[in-house]
């Protein structure tokens, strides 16, 4: 992502660390918070963890819709601000879900983490923003 990044003619928007670790933070995110579905949808008690593999689906659609916005930096509003916002807050109500059942399932550790590490991510790049 820093190559490319660094190759656009108009980022002057963002600061261009902070967005790189929010897209890649999203990214990993998007992919973890599948994995994560996948695996307590095929796990032992699938119907236990219903509002688990609901919020990992749509965290998942919600991370990769803010890598692919922030991925377009240049001058484009604030309407990403809305994106990034809703990302921070589907992550975080996914992180709680998935930590319920950390203990239990190492799937939901590790989502929970990289939730977690999204959310910070996005919530540096709006308050560098603001």
């Amino acid at each position: 992502m820093d190559e490319i990044l660094s190759t656009h003619p108009k980022t002057d928007t963002f600061d261009l660390e902070l967005l790189r670790a929010a897209i890649d933070a999203a990214n990993a995110c998007a992919s973890t918070c599948a994995t994560c579905s996948d695996a307590c949808l095929h796990g032992d008690d699938a119907g236990s963890m219903t509002r688990c593999i609901d919020l990992d689906n749509q965290c998942a659609a919600i991370c990769r819709a803010t890598a692919d916005i922030l991925s377009r930096p240049g001058p484009n509003g604030d309407s990403w601000r809305a994106v990034v916002e809703a990302c921070v807050a589907v992550c975080t109500e996914c992180a709680e879900e998935c930590a319920r059942h950390a203990d239990h399932h190492d799937h939901c550790r590790i989502c929970a983490e990289a939730c977690r590490a999204c959310a910070d991510a996005c919530r540096a790049l709006l308050d560098a923003a603001s």
